[in-house]
Order: structure tokens, then C-alpha cells, then sequence
């Protein structure tokens, strides 16, 4: 009697759903040809979805889609000779989202597996759009999602930025294989998420690398770390903004190595910068961090880079594009090393009203081309308090050949070496309007023997020069401006 009262309620109880992998061959999905197979592969991720979760598997071959919507739950699965290719019909067949792959408000999703993702942004459909132009597919596109993985992933040609992350909690990003050259707004990864990691990626794109981003005012990218990741851009490798609404807190880049684009079509900075050999493929900064949009910036560790291919190795500002001036505090670079092209050098530099706070520079090593003249030692760098953010915001030339810091407070430089390849006239360091500044171990390494000044400082305050070694430079420091003082050093005045 009692087996069979439970027998009965047994049947009473609704039925639990069970996760449930699917072969998409199984649903008839037949690879080749360029006719979209969106809809059975939608309704493969939906079923999946709708039993639980689980796998949808897609065998070898060529699958030509629109948007496919990854619901809760689901591992999109490329298997190796697999290409997911994006239809060229725009915007008709990506009107269920933003992307090859996407997904909305989704927990738990997944796309795996060693097959590519193709998003033909060579195609003339695609081309017709000019830079920012034409809401372009993402190749993978997730938005308010959370427990996000993807993995081993091929990603070529994508029609927009590669791999865009917006408003997301919880991502794991490894090993992806990242070539977009094909079309303006190539970026490789957009991070607008927290909890990220990011690593053994391998990324050459025509924009930016790896970019930070912060578009909603209300969320905070933060608690971020990139690391063993291979970086080649045409524009800056590493870079966080432009977009710095809220802004960036807690991020961690390291391990990682930065080298030269493998082509460019869209750019061709010998044409703008100067000392750039025509046909030399490189970037613009190998590690950007841009405050320009009233948002805030803090905790940031730079940590064991090596970049080749790019101009300026290290670019920090802060302005107020859009009318609201942020923060930035507390970025640390350590363990950098550098071979450059043109002559514009690292530069930090925030606005009169507002300094950046805590900048910390230690063990930094570059190399650059050298040739500044005179003038170019001379030259007073303009303010671009709402320029858009870029090494040459301030102008195609620098005062200085391996340094320049401005409105900044409670700068540390420990052992920065700078290395040129031909004399140049520039100071190795200026410092305008610079206060608390502790700066040891500084080198400068040239070909022939320079009559430059080592340190320039225009109005700072409460500088401290410590073990100071043999230089080439006939004056060690040079201090300009009625409110430079409490300038404490060993070397002569």
C-alpha cells in the first residue's frame, strides 16, 4: 500500500529537466554553401536550453548564420574544422542581436572549441561603412550576462570590434586566437565587465587590442586581470578608454608581450608621425590608460610587459572631453621594457584643475629612434583638455626623449633607462607642474656624448633625487619656474 501511495505521488510531481547535449547534424543541420542555417541551429541552443543546458555540437564543416541567441545554460561548441561564417546579408539576418554570437541577460553560457568564427568584414556590404559607421555584427557580442566562458576559439575578419563584453559579471576568457584586419573598428577584445580573467590569448588587430571600456556611468568595470596574453595592434596594444564614463577599478595586466601588426589596410602612421620609415607597421601606445569622460580610475598594475611596434610605450591622461573632470589615481608600471618608433616617449599627463595622483614607475627600460633637435627640446607642449586621447593629442613632437609627466602629484621613478639609437638635443625627463616627485636611478644610454639635461623641472615642488650614477648628460638637472621648490639633491643646481 505505501509503495503505492508513493508511486502516485511520484507521478503527481512535475518533471525535473535533464541536461541534454545536442549534435546539430541531428537536426538536420547540413554545413556548406553560403545559405544561412540560423534557424535550426536557434532552435538546437533553445531545446538545449529548455532541458536543462548543456552542449550543442557542431561538427566540421562550413555554417553560415546571422545572430544566434545563446540562452541559459548553453556551451556553443566548435569543433576543430568547424567555421561559423557571418552572413553578409546586413542588417536583415543580425537583427536578433548585436553579433555572430550573442547574448542577452543569460547565466551560464559557453562558446568552446578549436574552430573558427568568421566574421567577412572584408565583404563590400560591410565596407561601404566608415569608421563608427553602420552598428557593424560583433563577431561574439555579450550583454548583462553572468558566468560567461569562452575558450580556444579562432576568431577572424570580424566585421566590427571582435569580442565585446557589456555590463557583464563573471567572464573567463583563454586561449582565443584573435586576427582581425580587415575593416576600421578591428578591435580585438572590449571589456566592459567585472570579474574578468583574460589569458593565453593571442591577438593582431588593426585597432586596439585589449580595451577597457566603461559606456554606462552606472556600472564599474573592476576587478579585471589580463595575463600571458600575445598583443599586436596598428593602434594601442593595451589600452583602457576611450570610453571612461564610470571608469576602471582593481585591474591587473601582466606577463603579457606586445609586438608589430602583421599588416595594416587602414592606417599609415608614417604619413602623420615623424622618424617613422615609410612601410613600418606599428602601433600608437603599447599601454594606453585614458580618464577623458568624468569617470574614475584607480588600482591599476602594469606588470612584466616587453613591447616592440609601438611609438609611445606608456600613455596616461586625464582631460575632460565631455565637460566633467574624473580621476586617476594610483597606477603602478614595473618591469617594462620597450623598442619604439617615432619620437614621442612616455607621457603622463592630467590638466591644471585636476593632477593625476600616484603614479609609480620602476624598472623601466626603452629604446627610441632619438633625432630631437633643439626646437623640439624647446617646444611647449599644449593643453587638450577635451582632445580626443591619443600620443599626439598634444602635438607630434615632445620636450623630452624618454619621459614627460604633467599635473601629476606623488610621482616614484625607480631605475628608468632610456636608450637612444642617435643623439638627440631633448632633456631625458621633464617634469611641469609636478608635485611630490621621489626619483632614483636614472640612465640614459647614447650612441655619442649629448649636451642635454638629464631632469628638467618646470614649477615642482618637493623632489627628491637620489644615487645618482654616471651619465652622459653635461647637466644633471635643470629647475625652472617661480613655484619650483624644496628641491632637495646632491647633484649641482
Amino acid at each position: 500500500m505505501k509503495k503505492n501511495i508513493l508511486a502516485l505521488i511520484a507521478l503527481a510531481l512535475p518533471v525535473l529537466a535533464q541536461a541534454d547535449d545536442i549534435n546539430v547534424a541531428d537536426l538536420g543541420v547540413k554545413p556548406g554553401g553560403d545559405k544561412a542555417c540560423t534557424e535550426l541551429i536557434q532552435k538546437a541552443i533553445d531545446r538545449c536550453s529548455e532541458t536543462g543546458g548543456g552542449q550543442v555540437y557542431l561538427p566540421g564543416g562550413i555554417y553560415t548564420v546571422g545572430a544566434l541567441c545563446l540562452k541559459d545554460g548553453v556551451e556553443l561548441h566548435l569543433s576543430k574544422g568547424t567555421v561559423l561564417q557571418g552572413s553578409t546579408n546586413h542588417p536583415e539576418d543580425y537583427k536578433a542581436g548585436r553579433g555572430i554570437v550573442v547574448a542577452y541577460k543569460v547565466k551560464h553560457c559557453a562558446v568552446t572549441g578549436m574552430g573558427m568564427i568568421d566574421g567577412r568584414g572584408w565583404h563590400e556590404n560591410f565596407q561601404r561603412y566608415g569608421n563608427n559607421q553602420g552598428n557593424r555584427p560583433h563577431a561574439i557580442y555579450f550583454e548583462d550576462c553572468e558566468d560567461v566562458t569562452v575558450k580556444d576559439v579562432r576568431i577572424r575578419n570580424a566585421a566590427w570590434w571582435t569580442l565585446r563584453l557589456f555590463r557583464c559579471d563573471g567572464v573567463r576568457i583563454d586561449n582565443l586566437d584573435i586576427y582581425s584586419h580587415s575593416i576600421v573598428n578591428n578591435d580585438g577584445i572590449d571589456v566592459d565587465a567585472r570579474n574578468v580573467i583574460i589569458s593565453n590569448c593571442r591577438i593582431d588587430s588593426d585597432d586596439d587590442g585589449i580595451c577597457l571600456k566603461s559606456d554606462d556611468r552606472d556600472f564599474m568595470p573592476e576587478n579585471i586581470t589580463v595575463t600571458n596574453c600575445i598583443i599586436a595592434s596598428n593602434c594601442n596594444p593595451i589600452k583602457l578608454g576611450t570610453s571612461s564614463h564610470c571608469g576602471f577599478r582593481n585591474v591587473t595586466i601582466s606577463n603579457c608581450v606586445i609586438h608589430k601588426p602583421s599588416e595594416s589596410n587602414v592606417w599609415n602612421w608614417s604619413k602623420e608621425y615623424r622618424e617613422i620609415e615609410p612601410g613600418t607597421l606599428t602601433g600608437l601606445s603599447g599601454i594606453a590608460v585614458e580618464a577623458v569622460d568624468g569617470g574614475t580610475i584607480e588600482n591599476l598594475h602594469f606588470s612584466n610587459i616587453s613591447m616592440s611596434g609601438v611609438m609611445t610605450p606608456i600613455f596616461v591622461c586625464l582631460n575632460k572631453r565631455t565637460g566633467i573632470a574624473g580621476s586617476l589615481r594610483n597606477v603602478v608600471f614595473s618591469g617594462i621594457t620597450a623598442k619604439a618608433h617615432g619620437i614621442i616617449p612616455c607621457l603622463i599627463s592630467g590638466i591644471p584643475e585636476k593632477k593625476i595622483e600616484g603614479i609609480t614607475l620602476r624598472d623601466i627600460i626603452v629604446e627610441h629612434i632619438g633625432k630631437g633637435t633643439a626646437e623640439d627640446a624647446a617646444h611647449v607642449l599644449g593643453e587638450s583638455e577635451k582632445g580626443y586621447p591619443e600620443n599626439r593629442m598634444y602635438g607630434f613632437t615632445n620636450p623630452a626623449c624618454g619621459l614627460y609627466v604633467r599635473h601629476a602629484s606623488n610621482v616614484t621613478i625607480d631605475n628608468f633607462q632610456v636608450t637612444l639609437k642617435n643623439p638627440d638635443a631633448r632633456p631625458v625627463m621633464v617634469m611641469n607642474d609636478v608635485n611630490g616627485i621621489y626619483v632614483e636611478k636614472v640612465k640614459d644610454i647614447l650612441p655619442v656624448p649629448s649636451t642635454q639635461t638629464l631632469i628638467r623641472l618646470i614649477d615642482c615642488q618637493d623632489f627628491m633625487f637620489e644615487n645618482v650614477g654616471n651619465y652622459n648628460c653635461s647637466a644633471q638637472l635643470k629647475v625652472e619656474g617661480e613655484k619650483s621648490k624644496n628641491i632637495k639633491t646632491s647633484l649641482p643646481l
